[in-house]
């Protein structure tokens, strides 16, 4: 019965260190695709990088998001 029992703690914490895992990958691809999404933006939009400050970015990313808001009631 105990050896049931710790045998079942083991494979609980290996699935959490599983799940921990899984969680650190998706939370660096997330990061991996904002960065190019970021790049991509800033590239298109011919934004120069010294010029952009904390508070011009988040204008910028307000103006993008109400930008996509449109266009996705507009189809």
């Amino acid at each position: 019965m105990i050896e049931g029992i710790v045998m079942s703690q083991s494979n609980l914490e290996k699935q959490e260190a599983k799940l921990k895992a899984l969680n650190q990958k998706i939370k660096e691809e997330k990061y991996k695709i904002e960065q190019r999404l970021g790049k991509q933006i800033i590239s298109q939009a011919n934004l120069d990088y010294a010029n952009l400050s904390n508070n011009q970015i988040k204008i910028l990313a307000q103006q993008f998001s109400e930008f996509l808001k449109v266009k996705s009631v507009d189809h």
